[in-house]
């Protein structure tokens, strides 16, 4: 596996991975491996597959009207639910 160094972390950043390495139980070097695998830029490649997954959920209901995401913030947010 490859290896990397980072210098000059703000101090209350790394803290912050500290303790979050803490309440995961796990070690500060697996806590940033896990933050930079979750932040990892998608390739052409991974994006291409990424579409295609999303694709294909979308063939399985194509006869369902799909209310915008946004749509049921809004309502939820104005309604009170």
């Amino acid at each position: 596996m490859a290896q990397a160094l980072i210098r000059n972390i703000d101090e209350e950043l790394l803290a912050d991975y500290k303790a979050a390495a803490e309440a995961n139980k796990r070690s500060l070097e697996a806590e940033l491996r896990e933050a930079l695998r979750r932040a990892r830029p998608l390739s052409p490649e991974r994006r291409d597959e990424v579409l295609a997954r999303f694709a294909a959920i979308r063939a399985m209901t194509p006869d369902v009207p799909q209310t915008p995401a946004e749509q049921l913030v809004r309502e939820d947010r104005d309604h009170g639910h």
